[in-house]
């Protein structure tokens, strides 16, 4: 489909996305997305966490040169960062790190600002560090699953937040779904499945428990503010 160049795209167009993309295939929208946009236009970042090994192999097969953005807060448990460095190595990804300031970073340290303001903590190890590089890009994908959360079962495949496209290929594949392609492909599980967490962030703020109730545990929050 003929889609606007150099500027956001209008409610229409994005309409007509998900008009398309919906009874696709996951394989099938990473295929599209190339013929859609260029690659320098799409943006991909992962947490290395414990679902991420799904998207990364996803693109591994179909566009393995693609650029990876992996947020550093600093503050990962140092089985993220082995998992991180196992996957880069076994499917070959292409991946940069992002940090914040390191002035910014040593206050959150510092102040540890993940107890008494998390939101702040987020917003400066990870939400800045990507909102500086999301003005070079049209298209952010991310690997959010529906079932996840009760925000994530209000989004659409395409979307427009904050000034760029966000895609999220996953959306509708169901947790079993995902679990009978992880078997089928025997993807590697991150390091922390074993000792019963579910949803891996920081390690100041993630405690084992399924689904994502061990994150900002005995706090409301839900999101770290990326994908909101």
């Amino acid at each position: 489909m003929e889609l606007s160049e150099g500027v956001a795209l209008s409610t229409v167009e994005i309409t007509e996305l998900n008009k398309k993309y919906r009874n696709l295939s996951v394989e099938q929208r990473i295929v599209e997305l190339y013929k859609d946009f260029d690659e320098k236009e799409i943006m991909l970042t992962s947490s290395f966490a414990t679902t991420s090994a799904y998207l990364l192999h996803l693109f591994a097969e179909n566009k393995p040169d693609q650029l990876i953005y992996f947020i550093d807060t600093g503050y990962h448990f140092k089985e993220t960062l082995l998992y991180k460095d196992y996957l880069t190595e076994i499917y070959g990804l292409n991946v940069q790190d992002v940090k914040a300031e390191e002035w910014k970073h040593d206050f959150t340290t510092k102040d540890q600002t993940w107890k008494t303001d998390p939101d702040l903590c987020c917003s400066v190890n990870k939400v800045e560090p990507l909102n500086a590089l999301k003005d070079n890009y049209k298209v952010w994908v991310s690997g959010l699953m529906e079932w996840q959360s009760d925000h994530r079962s209000t989004l659409d495949i395409f979307e427009e937040r904050g000034g760029i496209l966000k895609f999220y290929p996953l959306l509708d594949v169901t947790a079993e779904e995902r679990e009978a392609y992880i078997k089928e492909h025997l993807l590697p599980f991150h390091p922390l499945q074993a000792k019963g967490y579910f949803s891996v962030g920081c390690e100041h703020c993630t405690v084992p428990g399924k689904g994502r109730a061990g994150r900002w545990n005995n706090s409301p929050k839900t999101e770290c503010g990326l994908h909101l």
